[in-house]
């Protein structure tokens, strides 16, 4: 059986070009492979649920995985991915609103080798910051056209600090960008603008019916350079939080499965106030870590339940969409 070590970071890299991809932190065996049979379960379930209340009309059980999920999310709409996420939507939230929060999917957030690739960056006191997703891709061609810019439709260009609020600013908010599989090219990987992020802040602009969305860059702002930045699996992309990223389109017979993960320095600002963070790592204090994945689960469990609660409108980001490069 192969031991892995801990990667050695190359922080004068990433403070050059805005990200790194460090390959060898996860066992694709012991660290991902629970985790997709986790979900596996989920999906059986859920179609199994959703066939007999009429949601879908059938489970596509005799498709393979990509081509299963994509049936299932045509006959859901884009709204049948939220079971599937580890993250909880902004608004419109009831005690019924559905949220994946699996012991494995637990297990990521604390991998220790990802922690020592962490700690290398931000240093030993690491915070779990709650923006968080997963996102599973299928071909787009399987898809229809409302999936743009969804979990499972291609990502419009970003930095990870502007979807947030503007308490993140001083936030040393690190992006752990991992593929449950290869991520390639054609199956849409990540790509970036490198060294962007020495430019600061660039405006977002909001989509017309929902901000999550289409919260995007202009073209006009990012220019016509990027790099696409394919990763193995086992590795993972770190994006500086200016750093400028999208995904590219799922041009293959596949699924392109990710997880978007965030860490930062115990103390600060999470930019998503209402949304529960965690103590993933101290060194200092290591009884304020959390360990027990069911305790994770109940606090975002409370958090639906306050979300559930309220009736107005959660502001999200910074952006009103009243800035003159918007109105082009």
């Amino acid at each position: 059986m192969t031991v892995l070590t801990t990667p050695k970071v190359d922080l004068e890299r990433f403070r050059e070009q805005g990200y790194l991809v460090v390959e060898g932190i996860f066992d694709p065996v012991a660290d991902l492979d629970p985790v997709v049979a986790e979900y596996s379960a989920l999906l059986d379930t859920l179609t199994d649920e959703w066939v007999a209340n009429g949601t879908i009309k059938r489970d596509y059980r005799e498709l393979p995985f990509a081509e299963r999920l994509a049936g299932v999310l045509n006959e859901a709409g884009p709204s049948g991915f939220q079971p599937f996420d580890i993250s909880l939507p902004f608004n419109g939230v009831t005690e019924e609103t559905r949220i994946h929060l699996g012991s494995q999917v637990f297990g990521l957030l604390r991998n220790e080798r990802l922690l020592n690739v962490v700690e290398q960056f931000i240093g030993p006191e690491i915070l779990s910051n709650p923006i968080q997703h997963v996102r599973i891709k299928p071909p787009s061609r399987l898809l229809g056209k409302e999936f743009r810019n969804t979990l499972v439709g291609q990502t419009d260009w970003h930095q990870d600090q502007g979807v947030a609020l503007p308490e993140v600013d001083e936030t040393e908010m690190l992006t752990c960008w991992m593929p449950v599989f290869d991520a390639t090219e054609e199956n849409g990987c990540l790509c970036v603008v490198p060294g962007s992020h020495t430019n600061g802040l660039a405006t977002h602009c909001p989509g017309i019916t929902d901000a999550r969305k289409a919260l995007h860059i202009p073209d006009e702002i990012r220019g016509d350079y990027y790099l696409p930045v394919p990763v193995p699996r086992g590795g993972a992309l770190f994006l500086h939080r200016q750093t400028m990223h999208a995904s590219l389109d799922n041009k293959s017979q596949g699924v392109r499965w990710s997880f978007d993960l965030r860490y930062q320095p115990i103390g600060q600002p999470t930019g998503r106030p209402w949304f529960p963070d965690f103590v993933a790592r101290s060194r200092s204090n290591p009884a304020t870590e959390l360990r027990d994945p069911q305790v994770w689960a109940q606090m975002w469990h409370n958090t639906r339940t306050h979300l559930a609660s309220i009736t107005e409108k959660i502001k999200t980001n910074r952006w009103t969409g009243d800035e003159p490069v918007c109105a082009a």
